[in-house]
């Protein structure tokens, strides 16, 4: 049996030693009969990242890298270790070490209850409060706004086998959200608690700014509620507007009320411009989403392969 460890690293320089070396720890205290393999993708980071895998790879046959020419994302780094895994069972797992090496095993155990995909959930959320209230509030939206019925969990930190990898590998759209892509092929899925841990060194890469860039992509990839919502809106003004005609003229008639001057028809103006700004903005979403898929580009270009 192979186990294939799938790590995106991005300004991971301080951290990556120390993951390697719990790692291995791990392997040898809970995984001895298995081979295995440990892939990092470095994801064009700025620090000397790629340095310090190159000398892991080249003391220890079993770790790979694959070096991005550029940054193309978080998820986009995940598609190409998954895409370069070889192992019966694949573990994903972030490198900063809030995901601790040392839970695997509960993952794998949970797993071979019969589950496809185990995912972790933090029984010991270590995360910042902005960043704990985020993540909540992402995870509340998209389970209330993607249409189809799928297993939707925010943590990257799972194991799955070799056919829910196999199936997850057959999606390559560009906008990717790779929890929701593994939730939409379906199979069994269960979570597991585990033990989260503070990031060792340096900064979290998920700020307010892309926590919302990937809900919103999340949204557009497995949702038409916003289009939805845009026909609700419309339908919603379309009343009222009729209701307020009605009231004009009913006071007009009735008791000789004269229409209201130029500051009702100037707010109404702007009112209705901002919604009409809106539903152009989120309608101009899922166009340019099929603009890009068309151009039919390669999800990611590898600069460095050390896989030998």
């Amino acid at each position: 049996m192979k186990l294939s460890f799938v790590i995106p690293v991005y300004n991971e320089e301080e951290n990556i030693p120390e993951l390697y070396k719990r790692l291995k720890q791990a392997l040898a205290n809970d995984f001895r009969d298995f081979e295995y393999e440990i892939i990092f993708i470095d994801d064009g980071s700025q620090d000397c990242s790629i340095e310090v895998l190159e000398g892991l790879h080249n003391q220890d046959s079993n770790v790979k890298a694959i070096e991005f020419s550029r940054n193309f994302g978080h998820h986009i780094a995940i598609t190409a270790g998954l895409d370069s895994a070889e192992g019966d069972f694949v573990v994903m797992m972030d490198g900063d070490l809030q995901d601790q090496p040392e839970e695997i095993l509960k993952l794998y155990n949970k797993l071979r209850e019969g589950y496809d995909v185990v995912y972790a959930e933090r029984a010991n959320n270590k995360s910042g409060l902005i960043n704990r209230a985020s993540s909540l509030l992402f995870n509340w939206l998209i389970r209330k706004l993607i249409d189809e019925p799928i297993v939707i969990n925010g943590t990257i930190f799972r194991i799955m086998t070799r056919q829910a990898v196999e199936s997850v590998k057959l999606l390559r759209e560009r906008n990717r959200y790779i929890v929701g892509i593994i939730g939409w092929v379906g199979f069994r899925h269960a979570s597991q608690k585990v033990e989260h841990d503070k990031r060792l060194a340096g900064k979290t890469k998920y700020n307010l700014s892309k926590r919302l860039s990937l809900a919103l992509s999340a949204i557009f990839s497995f949702s038409s509620y916003p289009l939805r919502l845009i026909v609700k809106t419309g339908l919603f003004f379309v009343f009222m507007s009729f209701l307020v005609g009605a009231f004009i003229v009913y006071k007009k008639l009735f008791y000789g009320v004269p229409v209201l001057g130029w500051s009702s028809l100037i707010s109404a103006v702007l009112i209705m411009g901002g919604i009409q700004i809106i539903i152009l903005g989120v309608i101009g979403e899922y166009v340019g989403r099929n603009y890009i898929e068309t151009k039919n580009r390669p999800l990611y270009i590898v600069k460095k392969y050390l896989h030998k």
